[in-house]
C-alpha cells in the first residue's frame, strides 16, 4: 500500500504523467513494462483509494491462509494477468490494481477446491459468500474500466491455485 500510495502521490503531482509512460499498453513494445507497473498505477486519488481496502482485505486473508505461497501467486497474477491483457485488451492504456485484486479473488475461490483441504475451503466458502458478486466484474459493462485486467487476473489467480498446490496435493 505504502508503494501504491507514494507513486500515486508522484503521479498527481505530474498530472499522471506516469500513466501514459508506464502504462499496460496492448500489443505495444513500449507498453511491455506496463504488465509490472499497472497494479500501482491509478487514475486518480479516488481510483488508489476505491482498490485500498479490497487490497486490504484480500492481501490479507492471503498473508493469513497462504503466506509461503502469496508472492507466487502475486508474481503469477501480475504476470499472467498482464500478458492477457497486453495480448487481448482494448487499446486504451490500463492502470491500476483491480488485476490484482481479481486475481488473489480467483486464487483464494481456487485454492480450497483444488486444494480440499479445512482452511483453504473455509477461505473459499467465506470469500464465495462475502464477495462473490465481484465475478460480474470480469464481463464487459462500466465504460473506463478495464473489463479485461479484472478478468484476466481473476484466471491468472485460478491458474495460481492449481500451479502452487501445496505438497501432496500436486499432480
Amino acid at each position: 500500500m505504502v508503494v501504491i500510495w507514494a507513486v500515486e502521490v508522484v503521479n498527481l503531482l505530474t498530472g499522471y504523467a506516469l500513466n501514459g509512460l508506464l502504462g499496460l499498453r496492448p500489443r505495444s513494445l513500449g507498453g511491455l513494462d506496463g504488465i509490472l507497473f499497472m497494479p500501482v498505477l491509478h487514475g486518480s486519488l479516488g481510483h488508489a483509494a476505491a482498490n485500498t481496502l479490497p487490497l486490504i482485505v484480500f492481501g490479507s486473508l492471503l498473508a493469513v491462509s497462504a503466506r509461503k505461497l502469496a508472492l507466487g501467486a502475486t508474481a503469477i497474477i501480475v504476470g499472467l494477468g498482464g500478458l492477457g491483457v497486453w495480448l487481448f485488451g482494448s487499446s486504451a492504456v490500463h492502470i491500476g490494481a483491480s488485476g490484482l485484486i481479481f486475481g488473489w479473488f480467483g486464487f483464494l475461490l481456487a485454492r480450497g477446491i483444488v486444494e480440499k483441504r479445512l482452511v483453504p475451503l473455509l477461505v473459499t466458502v467465506g470469500v464465495a459468500l462475502a464477495y462473490g458478486a465481484m465475478i460480474w466484474g470480469v464481463l464487459p459493462g462500466q465504460s473506463g474500466v478495464s473489463w479485461e485486467s479484472h478478468f484476466f487476473g481473476a484466471a491468472a489467480g485460478v491458474l495460481a491455485a492449481f500451479f502452487l498446490r501445496t505438497e501432496g496435493h500436486a499432480r
